[in-house]
């Protein structure tokens, strides 16, 4: 009997396994239908998110037939990620295609966004960023972005735009980041002018081609707002053959003595307002050039830099056409000049219609100009020809100088007229500065009080019937 109970001891946990084993099979093929649904799922979401396959014949964010990273899982579907699209983020690897594919992929998607996070610094190569996109478009910063720090990592083919965006529409860039063009090298003449100019020249191209952080090219819509801007090797931000522009609390910051470095640069550009943003740079805090019509500017802080400037326009007698320029509530110290129009001699065309005031000025060298005579060189050629101006008022523009209140050099061929002063109250800022050395050349229009110095109330000329004849014959090519 104890045989035979032992023979039959062993088979009763074997049975037990056949009576499990059914219903482990069942849990586990249920599972796998879960897992596979999930995971269909997810391949939609993700915009057909790839296999991690090197031997993959997709490219990352290629234009057309191929797949692209997903959308930001941690945001929304609408939000790619440059990290995503292969970002390091570490300040010395090359992450510009990174943001090349990312904006490839969001210009597919109306309403996406491309994100730049905080907490990295993104080397960038220059790119262009290209639309038309399909809707609405933003680019948000939050991190750093890196220019080469070497003239020679900029390559020639980019022809010095860094951050290039070209034929985009309804489309804002804005966040809490930098764009940091690191130009300090390219301050130094060895760099800036042999590297740069020498090469434009060999081109054919102007020199007055200048390499640029951000620009806009043949773009409608857009808005830039919160963002910094710093040490762009010249021009900070630039916008040509654009329209429906605004600019909004924005920061642009470089040194004093950095040469070139303009904030923003309009250039045939229509309806642009900006506002409420600080700059201080080493050129003009904003420059108006040809081409650009209802332009308004107000609440910006200029400081260094050599103020708000229209022009230079004319010049090697091109023709240049400016109209209703609206600049007010601006403040400008430790500036070159205040607010100001510079036009070469033997251009031609027309200034019409440009209002300045309610400005601030503080020991700014010449807080009121208007030069027809602008000359970047240490000799120019005298011409007759010049560009016409006409309709130009300076309101309340109160502070301190350094040493000329007003400096109105108008063409000796072509007068300025309509040009009125009003409320006008400036004082030397060092002791031993004339008060009353202002100069005013072929300048027409009238003055009221209160003025001060008092020698401005007889700066402008009467305007007569046969002067407005000679001014007005020049504007015709406008």
């Amino acid at each position: 009997m104890e045989r035979n109970r032992r023979s039959w001891s062993w088979p009763l946990p074997l049975f037990s396994v056949f009576l499990i084993a059914p219903l482990l099979f069942s849990v586990l093929i249920a599972t796998t239908s879960v897992e596979a649904r999930k995971h269909h799922h997810s391949y939609k979401n993700t915009h057909n998110r790839p296999h991690t396959n090197k031997h993959s014949n997709h490219r990352k964010g290629s234009d057309s037939g191929g797949f692209n990273p997903p959308a930001d899982s941690a945001t929304d579907s609408t939000t790619y990620n440059v990290v995503s699209f292969g970002a390091r983020g570490d300040g010395v690897t090359d992450d510009s295609q990174a943001l090349v594919g990312a904006w490839k992929a969001a210009c597919q998607l109306p309403g996406a966004t491309v994100k730049i996070p905080s907490g990295f610094r993104f080397l960038m190569r220059p790119v262009n960023l290209q639309g038309p996109c399909k809707g609405e478009l933003t680019l948000q910063i939050d991190g750093t972005l890196l220019a080469p720090s070497r003239v020679g990592d900029w390559p020639k083919s980019s022809m010095f735009q860094w951050l290039n965006f070209k034929w985009v529409q309804n489309f804002t860039i804005q966040g809490s980041g930098t764009v940091d063009g690191q130009g300090s090298q390219w301050w130094t003449p060895s760099s800036l002018y042999y590297v740069q100019v020498s090469f434009l020249i060999s081109l054919k191209i102007s020199p007055t081609s200048t390499s640029t952080a951000l620009r806009f090219y043949s773009s409608h819509g857009v808005t830039v707002r919160d963002i910094r801007i710093v040490n762009s090797p010249q021009c900070h931000l630039k916008f040509d053959y654009s329209g429906g522009i605004k600019v909004d609390n924005i920061t642009i910051s470089s040194p004093e003595n950095s040469p070139n470095t303009d904030g923003i640069h309009l250039q045939s550009t229509r309806d642009v307002e900006i506002h409420h943003s600080n700059i201080g740079c080493g050129d003009d805090c904003v420059s108006i050039q040809s081409g650009c019509s209802n332009v308004h500017l107000h609440h910006i802080n200029c400081s260094p830099g050599h103020g708000i400037s229209v022009g230079s326009l004319g010049k090697d007698k091109s023709a240049a056409c400016v109209s209703n320029i609206v600049v007010d509530n601006i403040s400008l110290r430790n500036t070159l000049a205040g607010v100001r129009i510079k036009t070469w001699q033997g251009g031609v065309g027309s200034v019409k219609n440009v209002s300045f005031t309610n400005i601030q000025v503080s020991d700014v060298k010449y807080p009121i100009i208007i030069d027809q005579f602008y000359c970047d060189k240490h000799r120019c050629e005298n011409q007759t020809a010049a560009v016409a101006i006409s309709g130009v008022k300076y309101d309340q523009i109160y502070g301190t100088y350094t040493a000329q209140p007003i400096r109105l050099a108008c063409s000796t061929t072509v007068p300025c007229v309509d040009v009125d002063v009003a409320d006008i109250q400036l004082k030397p800022s060092i002791a031993g500065i004339p008060s009353s050395a202002s100069l005013c050349w072929n300048s027409y229009g009238k003055s009221q009080a209160p003025l001060l110095p008092s020698s401005i109330d007889g700066c402008l000329r009467r305007d007569t019937a046969y002067v407005k004849r000679v001014a007005r014959s020049h504007e015709h090519v406008c």
